[in-house]
C-alpha cells in the first residue's frame, strides 16, 4: 500500500478532483488547508529571513491511500491536473504504508482501502 501526498495550487483542485474521479480505481482522498513557501530563493537567489519577510503562499493538501498497483497512475493523474507551468505548481511525495485498518469495520490492508 502507498499513501501520496499532494501540494498543489487551490485553484487547480477542481481540474484535479475532475480527473481523480475519472480514474476507476480512485480510493478517495482527504484534503487539507495549507500555507508554505518554496525554496526561499528572492531576487539576487538568496533570501534572508526577517521578522517582517514572512510570506506564505495558500496551497491545497490531498492526502491518498491507495494500493501499489494503483499508485503510479494516481500520482501521474494529480501531476498533470494540477501543472501550470508556473512557479509554485506543488509536489507530489509517495511513502509506503505498513498498516490500514478500517475503523468501523476493522478491515486491513486492500479491504481497507
Amino acid at each position: 500500500m502507498k499513501e501520496i501526498t499532494a501540494i498543489i495550487q487551490p485553484h487547480t483542485l477542481s481540474r484535479v478532483m475532475h480527473a481523480l474521479h475519472a480514474l476507476p480505481h480512485f480510493p478517495g482522498v482527504t484534503l487539507f488547508d495549507a500555507h508554505g513557501q518554496g525554496r526561499g530563493r528572492g531576487t539576487g537567489g538568496a533570501f534572508r529571513l526577517t521578522e517582517e519577510n514572512f510570506t506564505f503562499h495558500k496551497k491545497t493538501t490531498l492526502l491518498i491511500a491507495c494500493d501499489d498497483a494503483h499508485a503510479d497512475s494516481i500520482v501521474a493523474t494529480i501531476v498533470q491536473a494540477a501543472h501550470t507551468g508556473n512557479k509554485g505548481d506543488g509536489l507530489v511525495t509517495l511513502k509506503d504504508v505498513a498498516r490500514v485498518i478500517r475503523i468501523r469495520t476493522g478491515e486491513t490492508a486492500d479491504q481497507a482501502l
